[in-house]
């Protein structure tokens, strides 16, 4: 039996592409244009405030669209997760990267905010950014390198990725089936065979 999701499988794609492309494209492209027309370091902080601003609701419609397609994926696959060695421990593994990646994510954001807002220019950032003081330049320094860090974790789940569509092959899930079965005894013998009638070995998608 075949089964498409390729709906789910889209949102998911092209929402880690957009999320990993954007941030990568931002570490090296925005801030380094920033550094070279800025005149000083506020004006350097604001002209890369300005552009991580308008790209913060495209990325979080990005990492929307990738949670909602990796949800729907993983419940699609979950008779391979389940029973297929090695399927179970690299969705594990993705889990995890992506839970880092989104706390990385936002708290890149939280520290950019308050770049944004102490070198601002308008007297109401000036005042909000009073009651939260921050060193600049220790701030940005910190914020270069969690923007470098969100490009790193989402290019280890493409990386996941790369290896969850090998994973699903059929002589994989095959031999995956087998070794697990292997693994366990009887109880897997068992089942594979109820993996098998679910028609989980012909299926066209991705955990």
């Amino acid at each position: 039996m075949s089964e498409r999701n390729t709906a789910l499988r889209s949102l998911h794609d092209i929402g880690l592409a957009a999320w990993f492309g954007g941030s990568l494209m931002g570490a090296i492209g925005l801030n380094g244009a920033a550094k070279k027309t800025g005149d000083d370091e506020m004006s350097t902080a604001r002209i890369a405030s300005a552009g991580w601003a308008a790209w913060t609701p495209v990325n979080a419609a990005a990492i929307g669209a990738h949670l909602v397609g990796g949800a729907g994926l993983l419940g699609a696959n979950s008779a391979r997760v389940a029973y297929q060695q090695g399927v179970g421990a690299s969705t594990v593994a993705k889990l995890a990267l992506t839970g880092a990646a989104l706390a990385a994510t936002a708290y890149t954001r939280v520290v950019g905010k308050k770049v944004e807002l102490a070198s601002s220019l308008d007297p109401r950032d000036a005042e909000t950014a009073a009651e939260h003081p921050i060193e600049l330049e220790q701030a940005q320094r910190q914020l270069v390198l969690l923007q470098w860090a969100v490009p790193a974790l989402t290019a280890g789940l493409l990386v996941l990725n790369a290896l969850h569509g090998e994973q699903q092959r059929p002589e994989q899930q095959h031999l995956g089936m087998m070794r697990r079965a292997a693994t366990v005894g009887g109880t897997g013998l068992a089942a594979v065979r109820r993996a098998r009638e679910h028609g989980m070995a012909g299926r066209h998608c991705e955990a």
